[in-house]
């Protein structure tokens, strides 16, 4: 058997059960959670705004600007309507060294719950009529959950170990959810959401976290291997590192969430010893507010 057909077969065997389990998750979500209704070139109505320079004339409802003492564009309203085209929703997950870590308090490795919680989102959102498309080189919308074995194959082959997003042309005014424990310098992901922003885009960062990576749960003279890089450090006693290993994942997490907020960004942080369906259901709810 050919090096390429070993690789097909084992691809065939693993996606499966991911498809399985995230259609199941998504299943779940959809049962408690409703449309996203947005503006846009739809034919219900929605609001009427003031015109803003650079609005197409076209769009001017003269019968409700009549209503203004003012005749000047300043008094003139612009007539929106429901959003009813899809948008295209760009997802990423990390590849690198670190997210391949699991304790021995859970089954799967974090980058095994980024590809499930990555597909079980794509399921949602294409059931409800949104294009969904993974963030790397050349890679294609899809626009119906036909196409979501084509999108955990993508999952396979997206190993870029950089710990950031590939540097690829995204829509304008479109969404982006990345997938990651974003343990990397704030300074980087600081640079990285300035990007998007600048596009513009919007969008989510879901921290996904083992259980031991929240806690530090060990006791005693323990060796931690450095993953990517970064070396190894030999703590005499970790449980008189705890408070500090502590204050500074907080002051990561609020690094986060403040680069986040000022983008307009959303941020949530996901336990890998925690239901799916939670992380989910908020990462859903919180597109659909946006």
């Amino acid at each position: 058997m050919t090096t390429g057909a070993l690789t097909a077969e084992a691809l065939g065997a693993r996606l499966p059960p991911l498809l399985v389990a995230a259609n199941r998750a998504a299943s779940t979500v959809a049962q408690g959670v409703h449309g996203r209704r947005r503006v846009g070139q739809g034919y219900s109505f929605w609001q009427f705004r003031r015109f803003v320079p650079g609005d197409p004339l076209a769009r001017i409802d003269w019968r409700q600007s009549a209503k203004s003492s003012r005749g000047a564009p300043e008094g003139w309203f612009i007539r929106e309507t429901e959003w009813e085209a899809a948008q295209t929703v760009c997802l990423w997950r990390d590849a690198s060294a670190s997210m391949r870590w699991r304790s021995r308090q859970v089954p799967e490795e974090k980058r095994d719950r980024a590809n499930l919680l990555l597909l079980s989102l794509a399921s949602l959102l294409l059931r409800g009529g949104e294009r969904v498309m993974m963030m790397q080189q050349d890679a294609r919308p899809i626009a119906s959950r036909s196409g979501l074995d084509r999108l955990a194959a993508d999952l396979e082959t997206a190993n870029d170990d950089s710990g950031l997003p590939p540097e690829v042309r995204l829509p304008r005014l479109g969404t982006v959810v990345l997938f990651s424990d974003f343990l990397s310098p704030l300074d980087d992901i600081s640079s990285l959401i300035g990007r998007f922003a600048a596009v513009p885009v919007t969008g989510y960062l879901l921290q996904i976290l083992d259980p031991a990576e929240a806690t530090l749960p060990y006791h005693g003279r323990v060796r931690f291997r450095g993953m990517e890089r970064d070396g190894d450090a030999l703590i005499p006693r970790v449980e008189s590192v705890r408070d500090a290993y502590a204050e500074r994942l907080k002051a990561q997490q609020d690094g986060l969430a403040h680069i986040c907020a000022t983008a307009g960004f959303g941020f949530g942080v996901h336990r890998t010893d925690h239901p799916p369906e939670m992380a989910l259901l908020t990462l859903y709810e919180a597109l659909a507010a946006r």
